[in-house]
């Protein structure tokens, strides 16, 4: 048995190690325990925080997926009422699906398409008779011509025409020649670049009184119409 002062010593040294051992490596009551319960805790909470900005995050995009989608069926819903409003009642008449819709706007479109080139073929048509007309009137003009002036106390009218478009009545041009108080002294008719000229000369009483204008007027509505 050890004397009893030893045995004081040996508990009193025991006990001190025991409270530094307790320091340094006790689980929460020490300083490093506490530390990690800490650096725990701090992690848990950066997960909680991380956990709920994602969560937020997926439904911030969940909402802006269901608007985009939702302007995009009302956007399509526009244009196809207003593709149907464009075709005629008989391609849409007893269809209601939009499929059919659809192909019927196909079928319209390519009848337009060939109404369009069918159409293009009548206007070049036409055009090329417009042309052809014009140059025809234009030969007519340059053919045919009326002059009418003073000549010799008189007057003297002069007419030229094609050969082979010899309308008018020379005798019509007499006639009214003579209803207008003219004497007819002469009438020649010669070939002149490939037309026909007909020289009239007449006497009136008074040529001062004598209307060029209305008289040529009114010959060249008898001849030309």
């Amino acid at each position: 048995m050890f004397p009893l002062h030893h045995g004081d010593e040996l508990c009193f040294q025991s006990f001190s190690m025991s409270n530094q051992q307790d320091k340094i490596t006790g689980p929460y009551g020490s300083p490093k325990g506490s530390n990690f319960a800490s650096n725990i805790e701090s992690g848990q909470r950066r997960k909680l925080v991380d956990h709920d900005e994602s969560t937020h995050n997926d439904s911030h995009k969940k909402m802006i997926h269901r608007d985009i989608e939702r302007q995009r069926r009302q956007e399509m819903a526009t244009l196809y009422a207003s593709l149907r409003s464009l075709l005629p009642i008989e391609y849409i008449k007893g269809k209601r699906s939009i499929s059919d819709h659809m192909n019927e706007a196909v079928i319209y479109i390519k009848h337009l398409q060939k109404k369009i080139k069918e159409l293009g073929v009548k206007r070049d048509d036409l055009k090329r008779l417009s042309k052809s007309s014009q140059s025809e009137s234009s030969n007519k003009r340059k053919l045919n011509h009326l002059k009418v002036h003073q000549c010799c106390g008189g007057v003297e009218v002069v007419i030229g025409s094609s050969h082979s478009e010899n309308q008018f009545s020379l005798s019509r041009v007499l006639k009214l020649l003579l209803e207008e108080g003219h004497n007819i002294i002469s009438c020649v008719s010669s070939i002149k670049d490939e037309s026909l000229v007909h020289t009239i000369q007449s006497e009136v009483n008074d040529p001062a009184n004598v209307d060029l204008l209305e008289l040529q007027s009114r010959l060249s509505a008898a001849i030309f119409g």
